[in-house]
């Protein structure tokens, strides 16, 4: 009955969650691991009274067919001991083959769970990861999006760099070239200016040149 009941509470429908925390308590807990290694025994006693049953099943099957085969008088008492015989032989084959074979499959569906369990919370652990790395690489799109930015407003500050250099440079040019005409004009008045100086130093007020000799 115990198999029984710890077999319907292993297989029953319950959230991940509550399984989890079933299976590792039936695992990891002292005294359950204690109540397994006690009920490792039991099978393999249960497993020879399974043998003994099975060949005494066969054994009284042969002795029937024989008895069949003598074709002596038929007997009430002896075929009703004969079939009593019989009965409990494969009751008992039944009983201890049951038996063995729910103790062998609740061992089975325990670790198999405990296995799916395990690598359920692997997936989850790798989920979590890939989610991470989602994240890392979604950030990392966006650093290189904000590099590639960046590298075009430095290279449009560059082009305005070069644009303003060679406004200075057009602006020095232009400059030069003034310097230059301002130069020549200075230097083409500057005749003209010296001459009407000495005219006004000679005639203050007509401005003419005096001769010397009608004087």
């Amino acid at each position: 009955m115990s198999e029984i009941a710890l077999f319907s509470a292993i297989i029953a429908p319950m959230p991940f969650t509550m399984r989890k925390r079933l299976f590792h308590f039936l695992s990891e807990n002292p005294f359950i691991a204690k109540v397994q290694y006690a009920t490792t025994h039991p099978p393999r006693f249960v497993a020879v009274l399974f043998i003994d049953a099975l060949q005494r099943m066969v054994r009284i099957a042969q002795e029937g067919a024989n008895a069949k085969q003598k074709q002596e008088m038929a007997d009430v008492r002896a075929e009703t001991t004969y079939a009593a015989r019989r009965f409990y032989a494969q009751r008992n084959l039944y009983l201890t083959g049951a038996t063995l074979f729910l103790s062998l499959i609740l061992s089975r569906v325990f670790y198999i769970i405990l296995d799916f369990i395990h690598t359920q919370e692997e997936l989850n652990a790798i989920q979590g990861k890939g989610g991470k790395a989602a994240g890392g690489a979604a950030e990392n799109e966006q650093l290189r999006t904000r590099v590639k930015e960046l590298e075009a407003e430095v290279k449009t500050l560059q082009a305005k760099d070069r644009d303003f250099d060679t406004l200075k440079k057009q602006a020095s040019q232009q400059q030069t070239e003034y310097n230059r005409l301002a130069d020549d004009l200075n230097k083409a008045v500057s005749p003209s200016c010296r001459t009407v100086s000495l005219a006004g130093a000679n005639h203050p007020q007509t401005g003419s040149v005096s001769d010397k000799r009608a004087d």
